[in-house]
C-alpha cells in the first residue's frame, strides 16, 4: 500500500528553539516502552545545539532521522519521499517554533494522523516570546495536550503562567519543571462564568468567547441543554434551508486573528434573522452531523429570536 493511503501516527513536538524538545524525544526513544523496534522517521525541523544520539536506543537501525531546514521544504511530496526511503510505520516530528502549524498541516500526507501533541517552553524566555510574538505562542498552544514548562524557578508566579495558558485552551494539561528536578502538574481550578449544570444556560456579553470555546471542545456536555445569548447572524448558498450561523468575533491574542465564531441554528425560514444584524437567541442544544461542521457539532434549535443592540464590547476575548 503507498504510503499516502497508509495511516501513519504522528507525535508532534512543539516550542521554540532550545525549549528542551530534543531532550525529551531523546529520552523517549531510549524508553523500550515506545521504542520497541517500530520503523521511526525522526524528522527534525529545527536543529539546536543539543544533538541525537543513536547508540542509546534499544534498535538504533529503526530510527532514521532526516531534516528539514528551509520551509519550503515541508511539502506533500518531500515527506512521501522520506517516509519510502525509511520505510517507517511512524513518524516523530520535531517542529520548527517559527512556522505556523497550519504550513505543517497544508503538506502533510493522507494517511498521517496526528496521535499526540506536546509544546516544550523554556519558562525563562517564556514571557518575553509571548510579549513579542504572541500569534506564533497560541498557535503552538491552541492544539497541544500537554505544555512541559522547564527551568522553571520556585521564585516565578505559576498563576501568572496558568493564565496565560488557559487563555488559550481550557483542556491543556500544564506541568512544570523546576530547576532543582522537582515536577508537579497544575492543578489550580478554572470554573466557567455561567453554570453548565442548569437545564437552561444565560451566557453574558462578556463570557461568550470562553461559552464559545468550551462548547467546541466538549460539545456533548451541552447535548440537550437550553442557551441564551447575544450574536451575529450570518449566512451564505452553502447553508442548507432553514439554517444560518449565530457567532460572534473573538479575539484570541491580537487583532490579526479575530475570527466570526460560530455555531449552526436552525428555524422556520421567515424566521431567519438579516445578514449581519445582531439577535438575541434561545435555543435546544442538539449535537449532531451537520453539512457545515463536516461531521457532528452543535446545532442549536431556535426557539426564541428576537434584534438586539450590540454589546458594549463587540469583539469577545477571553479575558
Amino acid at each position: 500500500m503507498p504510503y499516502n493511503e497508509q495511516e501513519i501516527p504522528v507525535y508532534l513536538f512543539l516550542g521554540f528553539l532550545e525549549s528542551g524538545k530534543t531532550k525529551f524525544i531523546q529520552e523517549t526513544l531510549e524508553d523500550k516502552r515506545f521504542n520497541n523496534g517500530e520503523k521511526t522517521l525522526l524528522l527534525v525541523c529545527e536543529e539546536g545545539i543539543e544533538e541525537y544520539d543513536f547508540s542509546k536506543y534499544p534498535k538504533k537501525s529503526n530510527v532514521q532521522m532526516r531534516v528539514i531546514e528551509e520551509k519550503d521544504e515541508l511539502t506533500e511530496a518531500n515527506l512521501l519521499k522520506m517516509m519510502s526511503e525509511t520505510k517507517a510505520e511512524r513518524v516523530v516530528l520535531e517542529y520548527n517554533g517559527m512556522w505556523l502549524i497550519n504550513d505543517l498541516f497544508e503538506n502533510m500526507p493522507d494517511g498521517w494522523m496526528i496521535n499526540q501533541v506536546m509544546t516544550f517552553i523554556d519558562s525563562s524566555t517564556f514571557m518575553n516570546y509571548n510579549a513579542n510574538m504572541r500569534s506564533l505562542v497560541v498557535d503552538k498552544l491552541n492544539m497541544t495536550e500537554l505544555v512541559v514548562f522547564n527551568r522553571f524557578e520556585k521564585s516565578m508566579d505559576v498563576q501568572e503562567f496558568h493564565k496565560i495558558i488557559r487563555g488559550v485552551s481550557r483542556r491543556t494539561d500544564i506541568c512544570y519543571e523546576y530547576t532543582d528536578g522537582q515536577v508537579a502538574y497544575d492543578d489550580i481550578e478554572d470554573p466557567l462564568p455561567f453554570d453548565v449544570e442548569a437545564d437552561h444556560i444565560i451566557i453574558k456579553d462578556e463570557d461568550y468567547a470562553l461559552w464559545y470555546r468550551d462548547i467546541m471542545e466538549d460539545p456533548m456536555k451541552y447535548d440537550g441543554k437550553t442557551i441564551t445569548f447575544k450574536g451575529i447572524a450570518a449566512r451564505n448558498n452553502r447553508f442548507p434551508k432553514n439554517n444560518f450561523a449565530i457567532g460572534r468575533h473573538i479575539m484570541t491574542c491580537c487583532v490579526e486573528d479575530i475570527q466570526y465564531c460560530w455555531a449552526v441554528a436552525q428555524c422556520d425560514e421567515d424566521k431567519i434573522p438579516p445578514q449581519k444584524s445582531w439577535v438575541m437567541i434561545t435555543a435546544k442544544i442538539n449535537v449532531q452531523k451537520h453539512k457545515m461542521y463536516k461531521g457532528a457539532g452543535p446545532v442549536l434549535d431556535i426557539t426564541d429570536i428576537s434584534p438586539s443592540a450590540p454589546p458594549e464590547k463587540e469583539v469577545a476575548t477571553f479575558y
